[in-house]
């Protein structure tokens, strides 16, 4: 079984401006396409000889992996593809089963024993479909440009552009975000500064086991703070969860109420199922003070605080969030009622102006408690291999309206 995959080079160094913020389609044949558990995913950026880059030369705003189902026999073809996505909460978007950021070196991400995220269950697959993975990068080559903090916020002064990649002006009052920094748009340089040509790569590992009946299935949930749900009249009828993604975070001497410099953000929405909290951990960008999970009595579920680099090497780069606290707790402590309502709380420093911040909150919940006896021993089933190269293939993004483009297509 082959755990350890490159993706080929990505990224190169550019004369004037410079970004890279690709959509790369790639089937994980690092899986087979068998029944089985994932108990870790975890990825990086590398250089041609395999050694990581750090976050100040290469900013790693997002990696996301996404299930999809695809109709046999056919190429690419948007008409034949059906999503398999997380179980929720935020429509359309946020649909990754796996996915980090700049925090990736130093988030734990394992799965504990007995639980896993179940893949390639046939029952779950459309008759004449067969299921894929793709893969969606967001990197920066921040290498030599004026404003390292700007570029990683994609803030539109220094990207030189006056329309969003659908082609709409961007109004005066959008100080940055996505609109600004979307495939192929450059940050501004220091002048004089002559970026070298370079490759890199995503490197990423997957350890899973073979599916039995001792492991007990996770789902998984991503919650986003700038969720717009509201509740609706009919108790029947399905919320809607408009998750906008991106927000920008006003500095305290225009932020009003709040104390301290800080900006707070809150959530409350009822949780659609029932079952133990296995594994809980927040996502922020630079400015990020920590996010807290409370269920309806106002206990804490989960508090995920942002780890900050002190240093050069990659995995502690001063300034930058290099991986995030995460909640494991003991099996069957942590419990969430069906219909319950939870509250997200999410905190940014707002000493100064940030844009295109993100507070999401992932959760790992089993409807179904352990049996007694039933715990695998996962340390000597995962796949062991070796470093390959993966056939890669690199296509635009679907567009549509919201700020982030489909991840599928």
């Amino acid at each position: 079984m082959r755990t350890t995959m490159l993706l080929p080079e990505i990224l190169h160094g550019c004369s004037n401006y410079h970004l890279l913020s690709l959509a790369v389609l790639l089937l994980l044949v690092a899986i087979d396409a068998s029944h089985v558990a994932i108990k870790d995913f975890r990825a990086e950026v590398v250089d041609e000889a395999g050694e990581p880059v750090p976050l100040y030369e290469t900013y790693l705003h997002h990696w996301v992996v996404v299930r999809y189902y695809q109709r046999k026999k056919d190429e690419f073809n948007t008409s034949d593809i059906i999503v398999g996505g997380n179980s929720g909460i935020c429509d359309v978007v946020l649909n990754q089963h796996f996915g980090l950021g700049s925090e990736t070196r130093k988030t734990a991400t394992y799965v504990p024993d007995p639980y896993g995220i179940e893949i390639g269950n046939p029952k779950e697959v459309p008759d004449r479909f067969e299921e894929r993975w793709v893969l969606n990068l967001h990197a920066i080559d921040t290498r030599g440009v004026e404003d390292r903090l700007g570029c990683t916020e994609c803030k539109c002064d220094l990207y030189n552009v006056t329309k969003d990649d659908h082609g709409r002006v961007i109004e005066p009052d959008y100080i940055g975000s996505l609109r600004c920094c979307y495939d192929q748009t450059r940050c501004k340089l220091k002048d004089g500064f002559k970026g070298s040509k370079k490759g890199f790569y995503l490197k990423y590992t997957v350890k899973y086991i073979d599916w039995d009946a001792s492991i007990v299935p996770v789902k998984i949930y991503i919650f986003d703070v700038t969720d717009r749900w509201k509740k609706l009249e009919n108790s029947t009828a399905k919320a809607k969860h408009p998750c906008q993604i991106e927000y920008s975070v006003e500095p305290c001497s225009s932020a009003g109420a709040n104390v301290g410099c800080t900006d707070t953000k809150k959530l409350s929405v009822p949780f659609p199922i029932g079952g133990d909290v296995i594994y809980g951990v927040a996502h922020q960008h630079a400015g990020g003070a920590g996010s807290t999970l409370h269920g309806e009595d106002g206990r804490e579920i989960c508090s995920s605080h942002p780890i900050y680099g002190k240093g050069k090497e990659p995995g502690d780069e001063a300034g930058y969030v290099v991986g995030m606290s995460t909640c494991y707790p003991k099996p069957g402590s942590i419990k969430i009622m069906e219909g319950e309502t939870v509250t997200l709380l999410t905190n940014y420093s707002s000493a100064r102006r940030h844009t295109g911040v993100m507070s999401l909150f992932y959760l790992l919940v089993a409807e179904t408690s352990p049996k007694a006896n039933s715990i695998p021993n996962s340390t000597d089933r995962f796949g062991v291999g070796l470093l390959v190269l993966a056939a890669v293939f690199y296509q635009r993004r679907k567009k549509r309206e919201e700020g982030y483009d489909s991840i599928v297509i």
